[in-house]
């Protein structure tokens, strides 16, 4: 992890988040006045569970794990693209992280001050209600999640996560996983050799093509059916 000169200012910047939008070029000044641009390294932790959350980061390059820890297990919450946003759940709660966060390839992280962004929440009603949108859409996302690694079979929760991976964080059928078969099994809550053994066989049956880190999804229908049926 090291600091680097600022690539670009927050008005110019072609990364930021979407609710960065929602500030005049005034309030993007404050924010650039008071953040740190930061590179970490493939696998290093960003941000860990039960510290202090003095500041929000924002992903400008690269993607990140969100998990939590119990004992000697993790369970990855979601994955982190570039534009993501990570803190904003302790904001106004008890300013502790509740999760860790870790890059899952070279990485650069924006870290805001949490005072700055608490004061344009409170000045700025659209950048407040950008905020509330996201966290909304958290939530859903985790509700889901409680869904699949509760009420469904080992099946059904790999198409889950095959499905999320494609469609909502890299947007192609066609992708390259950053994620190791170990970060797979802690995403969907099983072991690593299942997960394995279940990558095989939707390889053996033609629902995926697995080469490596490369994954293509061939049947869409069936997958949509093992996670209806979980």
């Amino acid at each position: 992890m090291n600091n680097r000169k600022k690539k670009y200012n927050c008005i110019s910047c072609p990364k930021k988040a979407n609710c960065f939008d929602k500030l005049s070029k005034e309030e993007l000044k404050l924010v650039d006045d008071n953040r740190l641009e930061i590179k970490y390294n493939k696998g290093e932790i960003i941000c860990k569970q039960g510290g202090f959350a003095y500041n929000i980061l924002h992903i400008t390059e690269g993607s990140a794990k969100l998990y939590v820890e119990h004992n000697d297990k993790k369970l990855i919450l979601s994955l982190l693209n570039h534009t993501d946003l990570i803190g904003l759940h302790s904001l106004f709660y008890n300013n502790v992280l509740e999760y860790s966060a870790a890059c899952l390839e070279n990485s650069y992280i924006c870290s805001i001050s949490t005072n700055i962004i608490s004061t344009l929440i409170r000045e700025n009603i659209e950048f407040a209600t950008s905020i509330i949108s996201t966290l909304n859409k958290d939530t859903s996302r985790f509700y889901n999640r409680i869904i699949s690694l509760t009420q469904k079979q080992l099946h059904g929760r790999l198409a889950d996560a095959i499905l999320h991976f494609t469609k909502e964080i890299y947007n192609s059928d066609e992708i390259e996983l950053k994620l190791s078969r170990k970060d797979i099994a802690d995403f969907t809550g099983m072991s690593t050799e299942s997960a394995i053994r279940i990558l095989k066989e939707f390889h053996n049956d033609k629902i995926i093509d697995l080469d490596g880190k490369k994954l293509k999804i061939i049947s869409h229908q069936i997958l949509e059916k093992l996670s209806e049926i979980g």
